[in-house]
């Protein structure tokens, strides 16, 4: 995990890979927790992206460093009951103003399960970082 951990910090941004029906769908995300072991993940439950995981679990994570190296981490979404880790996110990204009593909003958080990850250089095999 510390791999795939300090790969996501070294990016920044990273994309987030759904499906919707039979299109599929990418987004940029930024925020995520190492906690229990495990890396948290975190989405609006007013956003597509909420609905999409819930519909099909089946999720790619991509990144990008400078040196041409990429990483694909995929497995299957799954929710977490802990609102600890919705909290921390919030907290350490500043997102009170979105998910708040007053607007209703609710940052859903997740984790991979039955994950691959893999360091992919510009040329040649990648390596499995789990």
């Amino acid at each position: 995990m510390e791999k795939i951990r300090d790969f996501l910090r070294e990016t920044g941004v990273f994309f987030l890979a759904t499906t919707d029906g039979d299109q599929p769908k990418l987004r940029p995300l930024g925020a995520f927790l190492e906690a229990d072991g495990k890396l948290i993940f975190g989405v609006g439950d007013f956003k597509e992206v909420y609905r999409q995981l819930c519909a099909n679990p089946k999720v790619e994570i991509a990144a990008c460093k400078p040196n041409g190296h990429w990483l694909r981490y995929t497995g299957k979404a799954i929710f977490e009951t802990d609102e600890r880790y919705a909290a921390q996110i919030i907290k350490n990204t500043g997102l009170e103003a979105i998910y708040n009593a007053e607007t209703g909003h609710k940052l859903m958080t997740f984790h991979l399960e039955d994950a691959t990850a893999v360091d992919i250089p510009i040329m040649g095999a990648g390596e499995s970082l789990l």
